[in-house]
């Protein structure tokens, strides 16, 4: 079970012409907006990646204004895990349950859930946000990432996962959002 104290909301990616790309794109970007919403709201710490973007963009206004204030950390590695600042800020949380979502799912999503499992962390995978350019390869990506050992959930599930009670204060603003 998620625990808000001990998980981190990284996403993979959501960059320019390769985002609007994607199968499914307005609902992909939706639930990643309700999921930076939602753990802005819990206080999870989220951790942001850019593929090479001096070739791919910026990530995508959508997302970037949700987020407000953030640096993301530019990689050349398909595995986010493999790149060493990537590394270096995520062992700075301290945390150790990864809250995945990022495109695409069958090779960068693939290969960062990989790595992470194989280094000991927990992997929720949230499959309404995670696409690739064909459904084909964002299911091919998802039942990988399953078979390897991460748990398959979904933008609801996450975010009353961390909420856990009703009776929370930031119970309204969870259900505010999920509307």
């Amino acid at each position: 079970m998620l625990n808000r104290d001990d998980a981190v909301l990284v996403m993979i990616d959501f960059q320019g012409a390769l985002a609007q790309a994607m199968h499914n794109k307005e609902n992909l970007f939706v639930c990643n907006v309700k999921l930076i919403h939602g753990c802005k709201a819990l206080g999870l710490p989220i951790l942001v990646t850019e593929q090479v973007p001096e070739k791919l963009g910026p990530t995508i206004d959508q997302l970037a204004s949700a987020l407000g204030d953030f640096t993301p950390v530019a990689k050349e590695t398909f595995s986010c895990f493999a790149h060493q600042e990537f590394r270096a800020r995520l062992e700075e949380f301290g945390r150790r349950q990864i809250v995945l979502t990022g495109i695409e799912c069958h090779i960068c999503v693939y290969q960062t859930a990989l790595d992470l499992l194989q280094s000991g962390y927990g992997v929720h995978l949230v499959a309404d946000a995670v696409s690739s350019r064909t459904p084909e390869n964002r299911d091919i990506g998802i039942r990988a990432v399953k078979s390897a050992g991460a748990r398959i959930t979904s933008t609801e599930m996450v975010l009353f996962e961390l909420l856990a009670t009703a009776a929370d204060p930031q119970a309204r603003e969870i259900f505010k959002i999920v509307k």
